[in-house]
């Protein structure tokens, strides 16, 4: 009977644990240069579709997370303001946000941490939506605006070789005005909070470096995908790492770099 008692602490102990780790506050402190997002709501979104885009399959797509939201995968659980993508083929949003989703060709679940998907649709016209769900896949009320697209063909391009290892930045142009967004996208690989220590996944740092001055890093350790910056005025280099969430440090693949003046 005492062992039983005694099991049946530790399991609670345990679970304890577990969320308390889910629910504490991020172990990173935001550098004086990142910026708060000029919109207040959070959003999953396509980087590379918009509604009214006419596309051949196969077709690479990729999606990112906004309003300061991470990735997660399912194998461990997240913390707050974190999830996993799913698209909504010729689905509306759930009615109920309190039952999970389900697993079917129109629900497809990126449980992995994954930030693009092949899209093989035949010929038609389509309307697909982002929507960010928690481990259990109950749905966060973090989605995107429906995208009705129009499949012209289907040719016979391998779907394998559209995605390839790497890291890659998304902005608005070479020269941009304060504050300025910087997307991160990874292609096949998974992107996870560094405290899940889930093997084969890894979190992004991008280190901003001025003319003149020393590099700044920032460390993206919740899975964030995206960052708003703020720097002065001037000119920098931009480089994008997803450093594996096991091995401290170690980059998962070759980093993304660029320049950009900053007015």
């Amino acid at each position: 009977m005492h062992a039983l008692l005694r099991f049946a602490a530790v399991l609670a102990g345990s679970a304890a644990l577990s969320s308390a780790w889910a629910q504490t506050p991020s172990p990173t402190t935001a550098h004086p240069w990142q910026a708060a997002a000029p919109r207040l709501t959070a959003e999953a979104y396509f980087t590379n579709l918009k509604d009214g885009d006419r596309i051949e399959t196969p077709y690479l797509l990729k999606f990112g997370l906004s309003g300061g939201w991470g990735l997660a995968p399912i194998a461990q659980p997240g913390r707050a303001k974190s999830g996993h993508h799913h698209l909504l083929v010729n689905r509306d949003l759930p009615l109920n946000f309190k039952e999970a989703l389900p697993f079917n060709d129109q629900y497809i679940h990126f449980g992995k941490g994954q930030m693009e998907t092949v899209l093989t649709l035949e010929p038609g016209t389509y309307t697909l939506r982002m929507l960010l769900a928690d481990q259990k896949h109950l749905p966060h009320f973090v989605y995107s605006k429906p995208a009705t697209i129009t499949v012209t063909q289907k040719n016979a391009t391998d779907p394998k070789t559209l995605s390839v290892k790497g890291v890659s930045m998304v902005l608005d142009g070479p020269v941009l005005k304060r504050p300025f967004r910087v997307q991160f996208h990874a292609s096949a690989l998974n992107v996870a909070h560094q405290a899940q220590r889930i093997p084969e996944t890894g979190h992004f740092r991008l280190t901003v470096s001025p003319a003149a001055g020393a590099p700044v890093p920032m460390d993206f350790v919740e899975g964030q995908t995206e960052v708003w910056l703020s720097p002065p005025a001037g000119s920098y280099s931009l480089k994008l790492e997803l450093l594996d969430n096991i091995a401290p440090g170690k980059p998962l693949t070759d980093a993304a770099t660029t320049s950009v003046r900053v007015e």
